[in-house]
């Protein structure tokens, strides 16, 4: 039976805090899996939020520290948001209001598809298929919001 969908009425206000991280990386055509396990901090930044993740990265055996920044703002409708890459280029919008929102990334010839799904004011997850002569991945991430991370909003 599916989880029931989490409809999010600002996606701005229900991201907000500190989230532990949980992601498993699938390279489908080497068939090898790694894991990545740490957290994601939304911080107000300008007029939306800083998106810090870090943690650690394990990739065949070999352990790393890692980390990204992606910058989210306003989308054009109320409660919505633009993804952005820290150095500010378009990356996908995102509108939970449903629970659940699909967009596309094309990245050269490669295409990324996300599906973000909320199940609950503590808990989303994000899953991106990357396709294309150079990628075959399969990313699936786990959200759960940190017992200091802020309480649930949205």
């Amino acid at each position: 039976m599916a989880a029931e969908l989490w409809p999010v009425s600002d996606v701005l206000a229900f991201l907000a805090g500190s989230w532990r991280v949980e992601r498993t990386v699938r390279d489908l055509a080497a068939d090898v899996t790694g894991t990545f396990s740490g957290t994601t901090d939304f911080t107000a930044e300008g007029d939306g939020l800083r998106h810090f993740e870090s943690g650690m990265f394990e990739w065949r055996g070999v352990v790393r520290p890692a980390e990204r920044t992606l910058r989210y703002v306003p989308g054009e409708e109320r409660g919505t948001a633009v993804v952005c890459f820290a150095d500010g280029r378009f990356f996908h919008g995102l509108d939970l209001r449903a629970g659940r929102y699909v967009a596309d990334h094309p990245c050269s010839a490669d295409l990324y598809r996300g599906e973000f799904t909320v199940y609950g004011v503590d808990a989303w997850r994000a899953v991106w298929r990357v396709k294309g002569p150079a990628k075959d991945l399969l990313l699936v991430t786990e959200y759960r919001r940190a017992e200091d991370g802020g309480g649930p909003r949205g």
